[in-house]
């Protein structure tokens, strides 16, 4: 048990021989136990310098390192279902001296990217998707003549999601060759994970057990009667032992629960049912954070971590200011001890969306459905229909999983919904599968919608304040990290749905910014004397007073961290054109592609909407 995190790069020689998982399959089974030790000791390092997730990797090591030993990698095709675990997967498949820059500007992806290796068969970031993908893996090598094994891993709370099932439910009626590896470490390892289970599990993964099964089903299905009694027998004594009757059900061969970190038997195990055909599924108990105390200790706090600090001469103490997040936090708590109708919802992001303290203070008016984006913005609308006053508090990237309930429950019949739409905008080392790049752009078309984009904290909470007054559905879009410094307040004003403010006046170019980055329009409009307006709303927008500029400016530069196109900007040229005013406009934002993981001055600094590319912008409009 590992109590701290390496300074210094551990020795690790038998890991240091491993350059691909072929040269891990040359090895005797009695050796990946220290396999295992030196890989959990190199990943404790690795991402104490680095940052990035943390505990979901340090529980799969020995299902992983399982894997690559019985599967023929990359032939054979392992899924991960959202990638937060696939660290150790990565150091086995050559990129172990690479680890180091992962989540840093042209370093190794945070999650398993197709491009990056040919062991990442999938590229991933959100939940849920990876026995869908494996099925249609299964299914085109099936059709193709290819002899490939197909394998997903999924952990227990992306099995929440109704995308899963529904990918178990068809897999069940096509019956192709796949395994479904449920990685559950919600809970610790039990009494009932132990000598029983764990011999019923090698029994029931067989090929003896197979091979009796399937020669008693063919004498016995010849007797009238017999076959119907013993097929009801063989179901429910099995289910007696196993908690596996929902994944039987849907035409799975369930076996488990087996102990996730017991190489010998996890690798037994695989090899025996890697033989079995047709739909399985594996169900395997592991410790999220295992083999790090403080880890295992607090699997909440040690999902992530940050990158270790790098020593600074006369480094100055760096005052750490609230996060949007923290402002919505903080205004979701004085508003729901203001107004009693006020419901909080999320889907499985309490943390990330600040509302631990909301959950302690209002446990009975806080609602986490778990992996659900859908369920969570459905179950909102039902709430609205009976006069309560629900908050989706969501990220942006996982908003658009639920994007037809936003459109047919929520806004097609009017209903009063509040989302607070964290991370929007590029979100830096999480790269483009964590990017809320779209919002604006998919919500722009949505009629009834009201969205709101605040510049800085006190901003945020008077349009979070304002959004939730409205009687409709309405949206406020704030991005990852802190603030400008500007003091919030605790009050409940509001400003009127629809008007924006002009907070820097000059001349020539009008800079229409949509959200946080007026601090970089500031900056830029010094050099120019240009004018800066911070718009507010990109829904509706204020066409009065895009008619006043254009009747005193010359050209326009819109700026905003969303996709420039159907975007903020989109909009204000809609209108430019209807009014039939030809001012020259440059539209800033994000480009047709995906940024891909840096910091995120460093993203802003690639697309042109930091300071410096506005200043470019501003000179080829003068």
């Amino acid at each position: 048990m590992f109590q701290e995190i390496p300074s210094s790069r551990p020795q690790t020689p038998l890991l240091d021989s491993l350059n691909e998982p072929a040269d891990l399959r040359q090895l005797k089974a009695d050796q990946l136990p220290r396999v295992a030790h030196e890989l959990r000791e190199f990943l404790l390092y690795s991402v104490g310098q680095s940052g990035g997730h943390f505990g979901a990797g340090l529980g799969v090591v020995e299902l992983t390192i399982a894997l690559h030993y019985v599967y023929d990698t990359p032939n054979d095709l392992l899924l991960w279902d959202v990638g937060h675990q696939a660290y150790p997967h990565k150091i086995l498949t050559g990129r172990r001296e690479q680890l180091p820059t992962i989540r840093s500007k042209d370093g190794l992806s945070p999650f398993p990217k197709r491009s990056e290796s040919p062991y990442d068969t999938f590229g991933v970031g959100h939940s849920s998707t990876s026995i869908s993908a494996a099925l249609g893996m299964a299914i085109a090598a099936k059709k193709q003549g290819k002899d490939k094994k197909v394998a997903a891993i999924i952990g227990d709370g992306a099995m929440t999601a109704g995308m899963a099932f529904e990918a178990m439910n068809h897999a069940g009626h096509d019956n192709s060759d796949m395994l479904v590896i449920l990685n559950d470490n919600d809970m610790s390892i039990s009494e009932n994970v132990g000598g029983l289970n764990k011999y019923l599990s090698k029994i029931l993964s067989s090929k003896t057990y197979a091979s009796m099964r399937e020669g008693s089903r063919k004498v016995l299905s010849t007797i009238p009667h017999v076959w119907e009694l013993a097929s009801k027998t063989e179901e429910h004594v099995k289910g007696f032992f196993t908690p596996g009757m929902l994944f039987e059900e849907l035409g799975f061969n369930y076996i488990g629960p087996v102990d996730g970190h017991d190489l010998p038997s996890l690798v037994k195990t695989l090899e025996n049912m890697r033989r079995l055909k047709g739909p399985q599924f594996l169900h395997v108990i592991t410790k999220k954070g295992k083999g790090f105390a403080p880890a295992e200790a607090d699997q909440i706090k040690y999902h992530a971590l940050s990158p270790a600090p790098k020593p600074q001469a006369d480094a100055k103490p760096v005052v750490k200011r609230p996060t949007f997040s923290n402002v919505f936090g903080r205004w979701i708590c004085d508003a729901a001890a203001h107004d009693n109708k006020l419901l909080a919802i999320t889907p499985a992001m309490r943390e990330g969306s600040d509302l631990v303290k909301f959950s302690e203070r209002f446990p009975d008016r806080y609602f986490d459905v778990a992996i659900a984006e859908q369920h969570a913005v459905t179950l909102a609308a039902g709430m609205a229909c009976e006069g309560a006053k629900p908050v989706v508090a969501i990220y942006s990237t996982f908003l658009q999983r639920a994007y037809d309930q936003l459109v047919h429950d929520v806004a097609l019949q009017n209903l009063d919904v509040t989302f607070a739409i964290d991370r929007a905008g590029v979100v830096g080392a999480d790269g483009p599968t964590h990017a809320g790049a779209y919002d604006i752009s998919f919500m722009r078309c949505i009629p009834n919608m009201v969205i709101a984009t605040p510049s800085d904290e006190l901003e945020c909470r008077l349009l979070l304040q304002t959004a939730y007054e409205f009687e409709g559905p309405a949206a406020v879009r704030y991005p990852r990290g802190s603030g400008t410094g500007v003091d919030a307040g605790s009050a409940f004003d509001t400003v009127e749905i629809g008007k924006g403010r002009v907070v820097r006046q000059g001349t020539g170019v009008a800079i229409l910014c949509f959200g946080p980055l007026l601090q970089e329009a500031l900056k830029a409009a010094e050099t120019h004397n240009a004018t800066v307006v911070d718009m507010r709303f990109v829904k509706p927008l204020d066409h009065g007073l895009l008619q006043t500029l254009s009747e005193t400016h010359t050209g326009f530069i819109t700026l905003e961290d969303n996709a420039i196109m159907g975007g903020a900007g989109s909009a204000v040229s809609e209108y430019l054109l209807s009014q039939n005013i030809k001012h020259p406009t440059i539209h800033l934002g994000i480009p047709d592609g995906y940024i891909e993981h840096a910091s995120q001055a460093q993203q802003w600094a690639e697309m042109g909407i930091d300071a410096a590319g506005i200043e470019r912008a501003l000179a080829r409009l003068n």
